[in-house]
């Protein structure tokens, strides 16, 4: 939990209130926590995504285990539901609080990002496929903000890129 709180503080956007959740909710026992990544290309234009059967695309991730860290847990979907093993960034690329199904109570998300060459052999799970998808397209989700939040992160992950260069 330490560890998530840390990620949490670190996290370059808060969506939800998310870090004031996090406070009262540690007062009492919570819910399993959760870890993504956004998986972005080095052209900044596309975004790694799985199909999900009831959330339909969204970015690899899952519940963090018992003992597990939110970036460990984080890595091992990745490798799981896409077949990468990437480095993350260093700094959390969000934290948010949603409710991953409808008879679950709200908990607290956090993103990671990597950027991740769109040619790298993708593997991953049999029924959830992993596909490259335009950041400026729309794709099927129950978490239609995710789009704009990803978009968001990976222009200012160009930004810092183009500035690094000069």
């Amino acid at each position: 939990m330490d560890e998530a709180v840390a990620d949490a503080r670190l996290a370059v956007c808060e969506f939800d209130g998310a870090r004031a959740w996090l406070e009262e909710a540690r007062r009492r026992p919570m819910e399993p926590l959760a870890a993504e990544v956004w998986v972005i290309d080095s052209s900044f234009e596309y975004v790694l995504l799985v199909r999900h059967r009831l959330r339909g695309w969204v970015p690899p991730g899952g519940k963090v285990e018992p003992g597990e860290g939110p970036r460990a847990a984080a890595k091992r979907e990745l490798l799981e539901e896409t077949g990468l093993h990437a480095e993350l960034l260093p700094r959390p690329a969000a934290v948010a609080v949603r409710s991953y199904r409808a008879d679950w109570s709200p908990t607290l998300g956090l993103s990671y990002a990597a950027v991740v060459d769109r040619d790298v052999p993708l593997g991953g799970e049999e029924n959830q496929p992993a596909v490259w998808f335009r950041l400026d397209a729309g794709w099927d989700s129950v978490f239609p903000e995710d789009r704009d939040r990803i978009r968001a992160h990976a222009d200012r992950l160009a930004a810092d890129r183009s500035v690094g260069r000069r």
